[in-house]
């Protein structure tokens, strides 16, 4: 029987963790089926899922930790099971430019949750703009839009709530 497992790792970025942690799955017969990675700071942090039998999915939850602990790193395993779609929904994409302001993950977060919108997936980051050093931020946004939602309603709305915060946004479909 397939079964899953989701990992979380965070600490110190060192190389070679990736290549760490993907050879414990592998060598415990497991496929890796997504994983989200990046640098924040100086601080690594990963989010993986992977599959495998029984025995191949215990021998990870063995296996994954003392790979961790190498590395310095703080680890979660999570037995899971895949995502089943309970209805029918669109995927968008959201991109959200700004100079730089608390409040907007928030504000964002809370626009598509009053509509019931599930977000997805969601990167966020700042950086100087070229010419002024203004401090920008940024947001990209993964969302399932329900089905029974009108989508031209709702990206009237949504460019009226950003254009109200001067946030330069757009929508389109995901691809």
């Amino acid at each position: 029987m397939q079964e899953y497992l989701v990992i979380s790792a965070i600490g110190e970025d060192k190389p070679g963790i990736i290549n760490g942690l993907s050879k414990a799955a592998g060598e415990s017969g497991c496929n890796i089926l997504d994983t989200r990675m990046t640098v924040l700071g100086g601080e690594f942090a990963l989010m993986m899922m992977i599959s495998g039998q029984t025995e191949q999915i215990s021998s990870a939850e063995t296996a994954i930790p003392q790979v961790a602990d190498r590395f310095g790193l703080t680890t979660i395993l999570k037995r899971t099971h895949p995502r089943s779609s309970k209805d029918a929904s669109s995927p968008y994409f959201i991109s959200v430019v700004s100079l730089d302001h608390p409040g907007i993950v928030r504000e964002i977060a809370g626009f598509f949750s009053e509509r019931d919108i599930n977000i997805e997936e969601m990167e966020t980051g700042t950086y100087a703009a070229a010419h002024t050093g203004s401090p920008m931020f940024s947001l990209e946004l993964a969302v399932n839009v329900p089905a029974n939602l009108a989508i031209a309603p709702l990206k009237e709305a949504f460019i009226a709530f950003c254009d109200e915060r001067n946030l330069d946004a757009t929508i389109e479909p995901r691809r």
